[in-house]
């Protein structure tokens, strides 16, 4: 079982129990809007961190705006969705960049979404930190047991 930890816009800070669970987790993913490198100092899973730059972090210059991760079952594209629409990214535009993906992962409206509704999946992990995390700080964890069996958990923290 492979367990990956999803965060977004934590704007400086991340909430300490997402910390917690992102470190149980065998890789962490962070779709932007990082601020402060510090937060991702602060991630330890098991084998790896990934991240990219949000709308906000042009300053933290050694991350890209895209990036792919390639496992059993399917590959998943992790961007900040900003530039798939400003207020609210559209999913259809984001499954149209990336048709070939099992999931698409982006950030920027700090809003929780899964949406399953067909292949690609896009979801976004809502803000995990104390910036309109909209009544608590969230992220997902994605569970692959298989290569067909791909299992999305949310957590909000007061």
């Amino acid at each position: 079982m492979l367990k990956i930890g999803i965060l977004s816009d934590t704007h400086g800070t991340v909430h300490p129990q997402i910390v917690e669970l992102i470190n149980d987790c065998d890789i962490a993913l962070h779709a932007g809007d990082i601020v402060d490198i510090e937060v991702l100092q602060k991630l330890n899973p098991k084998q790896e961190v990934l991240a990219v730059r949000g709308n906000n972090d042009y300053h933290i210059t050694h991350l890209d705006d895209v990036e792919v991760l390639n496992l059993p079952g399917g590959k998943i594209v992790i961007e900040h969705g900003h530039r798939h629409g400003h207020y609210e990214p559209s999913h259809e535009s984001l499954r149209k960049s990336y048709p070939d993906a099992k999931v698409i992962i982006y950030g920027h409206t700090h809003r929780q979404v899964i949406d399953k509704t067909k292949t690609p999946w896009v979801i976004n992990p809502g803000a995990a930190g104390g910036i309109r995390n909209y009544d608590g700080a969230k992220c997902l964890m994605l569970t692959i047991n298989s290569q067909k069996e791909w299992g999305i958990e949310t957590h909000i923290f007061d």
